[in-house]
């Protein structure tokens, strides 16, 4: 059985490796600060490990993105999508009025991850702008904070499957401002995962470091996919924490490393006086409408 290391239980996390793996038998190891969660692949502690990398509200997720560059040395083994829902969630009997209709003016004070909470800006102005806005480590936790402080007008803004998990009510949902706002995660370990489902696509993951005094070289390099017509589906530049003004570019190409033209687009960028690290070559998964309701019934 798989050990599978992840950020708290009842996290957008959870919900997305388990809509990932179906009914794959796999052991979770749950961790409160995502350094653990890298860290569990490199100490032995777990064979995989699930990163958030990207955002369609927030973009690229920089930090996740540094510890995979810079940190460890762990291949990306799959990737998918999977949508960022968040609720209001809280003990329902404290916020009905004496007519016995939800009445969310009751509530004093709202809790979730510091990326949860303007996320869900529009729906907090528009039915909670009384309350205290607080700050928690996942949104997991903000729901646990709330379970365990009954008859004070708290609320969370978190997962059903937290909801579920610590036996609270699902005040409001679906509250998140964008109904596109989905989250890209990567499986990250050193053995390749077999999955119970096939493919929509593969992908290949590289860092392009840059010859220094290289007039054009990024050009030269884009060109090398260009002319062998190869789709490169990101590129992003972040700082290499070496000397100011010094770069390497994060790419994405839309084709498997085992293709032909692939490896022949490396050899050509090399040849510029490039560097070039694989980050994992590995299946991409689209998401498709699915009921999150199933995923909860499990727990």
């Amino acid at each position: 059985m798989k050990r599978i290391a992840l950020l708290p239980e009842g996290t957008v996390s959870h919900e997305a490796i388990k809509y990932l793996l179906g009914d794959m038998p796999c052991e979770f190891l749950f961790f409160k600060h995502i350094s653990d969660v890298f860290q569990a692949v490199d100490k032995g502690k777990a064979d995989f490990s699930v990163i958030p990398i990207e955002n369609t509200i927030d973009g690229s997720v920089s930090l996740h993105m540094d510890w995979l560059v810079h940190e460890v040395d762990i291949q990306m083994q799959a990737e998918w999508v999977y949508p960022s829902i968040q609720n209001l969630i809280g003990h329902r009997s404290e916020f009905i009025n004496d007519r016995g209709e939800l009445d969310l003016s009751r509530v004093v004070k709202m809790i979730s991850h510091p990326v949860a909470l303007p996320q869900c800006k529009e729906f907090i102005q528009a039915s909670t702008p009384q309350a205290d806005l607080e700050s928690a480590g996942s949104t997991a936790e903000a729901v646990e904070i709330v379970k365990h402080n009954p008859d004070k007008g708290w609320t969370a803004l978190g997962t059903r499957l937290a909801a579920f998990n610590h036996g609270l009510d699902i005040l409001a949902s679906k509250v998140t401002d964008h109904d596109n706002n989905f989250t890209r995660f990567v499986l990250i370990g050193h053995q390749p995962i077999h999955l119970p489902r096939i493919p929509d696509g593969e992908r290949t993951s590289i860092l392009v470091t840059l010859p220094r005094d290289f007039p054009g070289a990024l050009h030269q390099v884009l060109s090398a996919f260009a002319w062998r017509r190869l789709n490169l589906s990101r590129i992003e530049s972040r700082p290499t924490k070496k000397q100011l003004g010094n770069y390497y570019f994060y790419i994405e190409i839309l084709e498997s490393l085992h293709s032909v033209l692939l490896p022949a687009a490396f050899a050509e960028i090399e040849a510029l006086g490039c560097h070039v690290r694989i980050l994992g070559s590995y299946p991409s998964y689209k998401y498709v409408e699915a009921a999150i309701e199933p995923i909860v019934k499990e727990q």
